[in-house]
């Protein structure tokens, strides 16, 4: 499994903006919640149907983790 790792960029309240790490993928949202969606559809944009086999990582330092994104299948989608 491949894992993607978002480094914050800005963190205040109402607004998180990450950066991934070895994707060209920026990513702002309100809310934690609202982040891990937008990042499972930026993945789904970036990588389609393989985006199942990617374990995402949100991190506010270079050590610590602030979240671990388990992927979400949509019914009907594939993932081979």
């Amino acid at each position: 499994m491949r894992e993607v790792v978002f480094l914050v960029l800005a963190e205040r309240p109402g607004h998180l903006e990450v950066q991934a790490e070895t994707l060209p993928i920026r990513i702002t949202a309100p809310t934690l919640e609202e982040l891990q969606h937008q990042a499972r559809e930026a993945l789904i944009e970036h990588l389609g149907p393989a985006h199942c086999t990617v374990r995402v990582r949100v991190r506010r330092g270079p050590t610590a983790a602030v979240s671990s994104i388990r992927p979400v299948v949509r019914p009907g989608a594939l993932c081979c």
